[in-house]
């Protein structure tokens, strides 16, 4: 089996075994309170590694049609539908993110980051660059911890502006105000604003 069917086979193991610690089981009021704030409702969104995809909820019932989810496994995109029966099921790609093609103003960040091997860091960063519409933006939340068994893995602000320095700009990164309470003081908000230049 090929490295990439067995992180599959992982993930679709955890859902179906209900091992989701990630999932609170409702959308992170981070990402709902930057959700409310955005007046453009026609901008084209992308949530990869979206899991049970609450937030794509959240966005798409505040009338943002042009949300995407995107995850390795099947389970929490079918969770979606069954929940969302009037979510576009085009825009449920089940799929490897580092195989996905697509031009998005904005790609949320939510337990995807984390969720990744260190080793694979590098190539989100090109990844989300590649997906962005020039001036695009990835938004979201990051670890600021140190945690080195993952997943989840953790990070540093330190950390992050070298490693997304050379693909964005204007990079916005705040100890979030509005975590989940297992997750105060251990996160940042973030706002990456993709690179003119590339």
């Amino acid at each position: 089996m090929k490295a990439k069917e067995n992180q599959a086979t992982y993930w679709s193991d955890r859902y179906q075994n209900q091992n989701t610690g990630w999932n609170i089981g409702y959308a992170s009021p981070p990402i709902c309170s930057y959700i409310d704030q955005l007046e453009d409702k026609n901008i084209t969104i992308l949530i990869p590694g979206a899991g049970n995809a609450y937030e794509a909820e959240y966005a798409f019932n505040k009338g943002f049609d042009n949300v995407n989810v995107l995850d390795f496994a099947i389970e929490p995109l079918q969770d979606l539908q069954k929940r969302l029966p009037n979510f576009p099921k085009p825009q449920c790609l089940h799929q490897d993110f580092f195989e996905h093609k697509g031009q998005y103003d904005l790609i949320l960040e939510q337990t995807f980051f984390c969720a990744l091997p260190p080793g694979m860091r590098k190539a989100y960063v090109k990844k989300m660059a590649e997906l962005l519409t020039p001036s695009g933006k990835l938004v979201g939340l990051l670890f600021d911890m140190s945690k080195t068994d993952g997943p989840p893995f953790g990070g540093s602000k330190t950390e992050y502006q070298e490693l997304f320095g050379d693909q964005f700009e204007k990079m916005h990164m705040q100890a979030c105000h509005n975590s989940i309470a297992p997750r105060a003081g251990n996160e940042l908000f973030v706002i990456f604003e993709k690179k003119l230049s590339l």
